[in-house]
Formats: structure tokens, sequence, C-alpha cells
């Protein structure tokens, strides 16, 4: 046919073959260049015969597919049964590349998952357990989705603040689904009072523990009836008592924390006559039932923080509803002049910038030490203290779509060899987080799901800490 001439049309013929490259494009799910790609080669096709030119699509078709739908493989996703849908996500960057690595999702309850994932199959050599690219690894998430879910994140702790109690008993007795470990607390710095935590907590709007200042404390702060994450930053805290009917003010160094005597009047019975100033420290029936003795003065305080009776000394029983201010060197004097009457509570908690944060009834907050990601990055400090080391370790973060995740990673062991500060925050980020903070570790790490811990944790048995973190449904 010379060039230029028009090509009689063969009516019948062109509009199946463009049925056929739709559809291929269609059951693809191709993008607009391949689309048209598919049509290219139908119209060409209509100048050979039929049957190559079915075969040809056909073909085409079948090479797509392979090619395409290999670089489109479906997400992992959790179906309504609970069970794990097909695709093995992009692994772990923990260790050498080749490590295999297995992934098992189920669901424990609409919009709430748990993922185990373990890298890497040959036990540790012991004394490898802090440097081996080897592994293995074992890492738990639990992933909570607010936007397909009835449950709410909160914090939670055992009997008594000032007491310890296992991860796996405080979400039993929070009657929650599942939750994690979270602050740093005494442990064994205090033996009358190990869970006293070292650093911020809140508990439905009540700062029960102040934070400690100390420049690697980051909080995590939650509304749980949003389940949307308030600060993960260093915040400040300020409270005052102030006596309704003479205007005095007594400020508040600490929250459910045990006043210090000072040096130079330690061995002074009456702490009115110390020339330091000492301390001022609130006690609520949330620490202990028990105030903390020693030297200092005590007012017992009623529900209504009305003065029930002034003591010299400090240590008296709280009954329901009752609290107790406590103060030491000079202080002392000024708490036992208030005399009786009746206190204002004043409690300011403020974000590093020294924004205000109101505390509602759904505000819980826990503290953590350095934050792991920000922004998508990892924010790590590049200090050699053996803190950083490898050891099991316990966060919690976001991803940008909101889905709150409570990672573990188990840590001194042959089968799981912990993470560094800074691979766990690698970990994170691999998971989809963009900001998260790094929780209590070591022997506290610990997951519990159904009632059960799901992890290992690294002692002979399972360690008790002072808060957790639970999933408890609305």
């Amino acid at each position: 046919m010379p060039f230029g001439s028009r090509m009689p049309p063969r009516r019948g013929l062109h509009a199946p073959l463009l049925r056929i490259a739709v559809f291929c494009a269609a059951s693809l799910r191709v993008g607009v260049l391949r689309t048209l790609a598919l049509r290219t080669l139908a119209l060409r096709a209509l100048q050979i015969p039929r049957v190559r030119r079915t075969v040809l699509i056909v073909l085409f078709c079948g090479v797509a597919g392979v090619v395409f739908g290999a670089e489109r493989a479906p997400s992992r996703s959790v179906d309504e049964t609970g069970r794990t849908a097909q695709r093995k996500p992009a692994g772990l960057p923990l260790g050498e590349p080749d490590l295999p690595e297995t992934r098992t999702t189920r669901q424990v309850a609409p919009g709430l998952t748990v993922t185990t994932i373990v890298r890497g199959t040959d036990p540790a050599a012991s004394r490898e357990i802090g440097t081996t690219a080897r592994g293995p690894w074992r890492v738990g998430v639990l992933a909570l989705d607010p936007r397909q879910s009835q449950i709410r994140l909160e914090a939670g702790f055992g009997r008594a603040l000032a007491k310890t109690e296992t991860t796996t008993g405080i979400v039993r007795a929070a009657g929650a689904l599942a939750g994690v470990n979270a602050s740093f607390f005494a442990l064994g710095d205090s033996k009358k009072y190990p869970g006293d935590p070292v650093g911020l907590a809140i508990y439905r709007g009540q700062v029960l523990s102040q934070p400690s200042g100390q420049p690697y404390e980051i909080d995590f702060l939650m509304d749980s009836r949003t389940n949307k994450v308030v600060r993960m930053d260093r915040l400040r805290w300020s409270g005052t008592m102030r006596h309704r009917e003479t205007g005095a003010q007594l400020r508040l160094e600490f929250v459910n924390h045990p006043p210090v005597v000072p040096a130079a009047c330690a061995g002074q019975t009456d702490q009115t006559k110390c020339s330091q100033p000492g301390d001022v420290s609130l006690l609520t029936p949330e620490f202990t039932t028990r105030t903390p003795s020693g030297p200092g003065a005590e007012l017992l305080l009623d529900a209504k923080n009305c003065v029930i009776r002034r003591s010299a000394t400090r240590g008296v029983q709280l009954a329901a509803g009752q609290s107790s201010l406590q103060a030491t060197g000079s202080r002392s004097a000024a708490l036992l002049k208030v005399g009786k009457g009746c206190f204002t509570r004043t409690s300011v908690l403020m974000d590093s910038s020294g924004k205000r944060i109101p505390l509602n009834s759904g505000l819980f907050g826990v503290s953590g030490r350095y934050q792991l990601l920000e922004g998508g990055k990892a924010v790590v400090p590049g200090y050699t203290s053996s803190f950083f080391d490898r050891h099991p370790r316990t966060a919690v973060g976001v991803t940008p779509d909101g889905v709150l995740k409570l990672v573990t990673i188990d840590g001194r062991r042959t089968t799981s060899v912990g993470a560094t500060l800074r691979e766990c925050a690698e970990v994170l980020r691999a998971l989809g987080l963009r900001d998260a903070v790094n929780l209590d570790g070591g022997g506290s790490t610990t997951m519990v799901v159904g009632g059960q811990a799901v992890n290992r944790p690294s002692g002979a048995e399972e360690r008790k800490v002072s808060d957790a973190l639970v999933l408890v449904r609305r």
C-alpha cells in the first residue's frame, strides 16, 4: 500500500481488541502509560491477521502480569478473621541484609493487631550478643488504628504508685486487651518505695509525679478520648498550695516523692530549727496509704484539702480521700504556721516552649528517656555510655496517619540479642513511625496480650514495674 494512503476499515475487529487491552490494564491495575501502550499494540495489531493479533495481546498481558504484578505485590494485611494476608514487607534494618525474616500478625480486636517479627535463625554465642550482625532478633508490635477501633490507650499502675507490679498484673487489673511496660522508676534505689516514678506520671488528668527536670527525660502525653498524641517533649511542671483564708502559698517541689532532708540538718529531729530550706511535697493516696516517716512536719488533709491534723514529725496513715503535705528543713516551720483552714491546689503543666497544657480527664502521661524519632528522622544523641548499648527495648510512637504502635525488642538472650538505642530508632522508622520515645527497657521490657506475656523478658521472671501503657475498650 502506497505511503500516505488510508487503510480500509475492518469493522468488528478493533473493538474486541481494545476491550482485551483495557481488560489487561484493569486486571493489572497499571497506570495511564501502560494502558496507552496496550492500546497502541491493539491498534497496530489491526494490520496483521486476527490469530496473530490475539496471540500477541495475550502474550503481552502475560508478560505484563509477571513484570508489573511482581512490582505491585499486595500489602500484608489482616482480614476479617484476623489472619494475615500475603506480602512480605522489607526487612528490618538489623544485622546483615541476607538474614531471613518472618512476620506473624493477628487481630486482637477491630483496629488492634499484634505482630511478631523474628529476624535471623541461628542463636548467638553468649559472648557476641552485644556485637553480632547475625542476630537473632525478636520484635513485638502492637498497632492501634484509632479510625477503625473502639479501643483507647491509657496508662495504668498497680495497687499503689509507690509499689511495683508486673506488666501482666497491671494489664489484667485494668481489664485491658494488651499493654507494655512504660516509665522509668526507682527500682533498687528505694526499698520502701520501689515503684516511685523517676519522672512524669499523669493519670486521668492528675499529675501524680512531676517531671524530673533531667535533660534526657522525654515525656509521652496521650489524650485517651481521641487516641491522639498530645506531646512528646521535655515537659515542665509547677505546683502550689494556697491557703484560702490567709493567701499564704507553699510551692511544691514534689508530688508523691519523699521530701529530702537537707544534708546540713540530717541529724536534727526538730527541722524547724534548720537553716536550710528543704522541700515541700504533696502525698496522695494513689502513691501509698502510709506517708514517708522521718524528721520534718506534716499536715493531714481531707478530700477538700482542709487541714485535719498538724504534726512536727512525718508519717501518717491515709484514709480514703485523704492526702498529706510534708516539709523538711526550714520550710517545716512555714508549714506548721499555716494552722487550720483549707488549701487550693494549683498544678500547671507546660511544654518545652512554655505553652500550658490543659489537664483534662482524658490525659495520661508516662516518662521516657530520649526521643528516638522526630518527624521521621532518628534523633538519638551520640553518647557512648552503656545505656546506649544493646539491651531489651520498649518504645511508643505514632505513624504519619495517626496509628499508635507499642514496640518491644527482646534482648540479653542468645535467641534475641536486643538493640542499641540507634538500632531501635531505625527499627521504629522501618515500622513506619514518624515520632517515637524510648521507654524503660532492660529487664522491664514486657508485652502482654490477652492477659499473657507474649515476649521473653530478659530476667528469670517478669520484672515488677511502676506503670504500663494499656489498651482498653471504650
